[in-house]
């Protein structure tokens, strides 16, 4: 009987993001026999820097989002910053012992630390399987890029030059990864809508704050109520203390960490997000028009400005932008030109046809392209 293949995806518990995206990702290999592991990246760093790490991270995003703007800019966009951080040398002894216990047949990365500190070690020999850099955001910055990975799979044809450029290896498009229930939410909608007090002729729009409920929604829950237009349903995530801040103010309703979020969507109008992560992605799925607004600073700013560019969402730079961007959708030919737009990104193959040898596609994306055609569609 011959042995399953191995596949290590390496995450990171920045937000939840990257870990859904892995999560799925690895629901659908094993589906197709594949043995999977996930690790945390943060948890190779030594001397619990991890922990420490993402700590930060949250707090620069909730109290001090200009900080975590200037780290951006100077050490994941600027032309002249260091190759390689020294989080990444720190945390190649942690991978090297992992893949020295139980060699994979292929790595994935879904997080730019995972996918440096896998480059790295590719690079230098240390690394024996095909290392895959899974890229999960829209605006693919510097430390996404390491020439040690073998492959890129980007979810625009417009970060694939520039990564082809920068790291000289075959780069492809690829399906989001979202769990199948957007694309078939079970729940009656209009059951969904009740059960949120909704009432008739009520449009229901969706503020996402992330997993961790971040930045400046309280005022964009109060521009959307205030115009008497639309009812703000804000996506608190773990953040309680927003929560009761919206409760205490009468703004719409405010949800916690929800695992209905399928059927939510398909009960909304629209949905305004501020951080161009997995909840665009899921959203786009669900046929749901996507409104950028003050997006998270560095990559939610950037990533919010690549969707605009390609046609999938709405960025509104300010309140009137955004009232207006979601009153066009009542116009049916232009709600259906943008949310066509989104969904066919789902046409390309789904990630995991990279990955296992053989693939068979039913999809949208022809399977006689899935062949010889594969390398064709892959740049350079």
């Amino acid at each position: 009987m011959a042995a399953k293949r191995r596949v290590l995806i390496l995450s990171a518990s920045m937000g939840a993001g990257h870990d859904q995206v892995a999560a799925e990702l690895a629901r659908r290999l094993a589906s197709e026999g594949a043995e999977v592991e996930i690790i945390d990246v943060l948890q190779l760093l030594p001397f619990r820097l991890g922990p420490m790490l993402r700590g930060w991270y949250h707090w620069m995003i909730r109290r001090a989002p200009w900080l975590y703007e200037l780290i951006y800019r100077v050490f994941f966009v600027s032309k002249r910053a260091p190759s390689t951080s020294p989080l990444t040398l720190l945390a190649v002894a942690g991978l090297r012992a992992r893949v020295g216990d139980r060699p994979p047949d292929e790595v994935v990365s879904t997080f730019h630390l995972a996918a440096q500190v896998a480059g790295r070690l590719r690079e230098r020999g240390e690394l024996a399987a095909p290392s895959t850099v899974l890229v999960t955001d829209f605006a693919v910055h510097r430390l996404w890029l390491h020439p040690g990975n073998d492959r890129y799979l980007c979810l625009s044809p417009a970060a694939i030059r520039r990564v082809a450029a920068a790291t000289g290896r075959p780069v492809s498009c690829h399906a989001p990864v979202v769990r199948p229930e957007f694309r078939r939410p079970g729940a009656d909608p209009a059951r969904v809508r009740a059960r949120l007090g909704a009432r008739p002729g009520d449009r229901l729009v969706l503020v996402s704050a992330g997993s961790w409920g971040v930045g400046d929604v309280v005022e964009t829950a109060r521009v959307l109520a205030l115009s008497g237009r639309y009812t703000p349903v804000v996506l608190c995530g773990g953040n309680t203390g927003l929560r009761r801040r919206l409760r205490g103010a009468g703004i719409g309703s405010a949800l916690g960490w929800r695992d209905d979020l399928p059927e939510l969507m398909a009960a909304a109008y629209a949905l305004v997000d501020n951080a161009a992560g997995l909840t665009c992605a899921e959203a786009f799925a669900a046929g749901l028009p996507v409104v950028s607004y003050r997006p998270i600073p560095g990559h939610g700013r950037d990533g919010a400005l690549a969707m605009a560019r390609a046609g999938v969402s709405v960025h509104a730079s300010d309140a009137g932008a955004l009232l207006d961007a979601l009153d066009r959708f009542q116009d049916a030919r232009r709600r259906d030109l943008q949310v066509g737009r989104a969904a066919a990104l789902f046409a390309w193959a789904p990630a995991e046809a990279a990955l296992i040898p053989g693939f068979r596609y039913g999809g949208a994306f022809p399977c006689s392209r899935m062949g010889a055609d594969w390398e064709s569609r892959m740049l350079p």
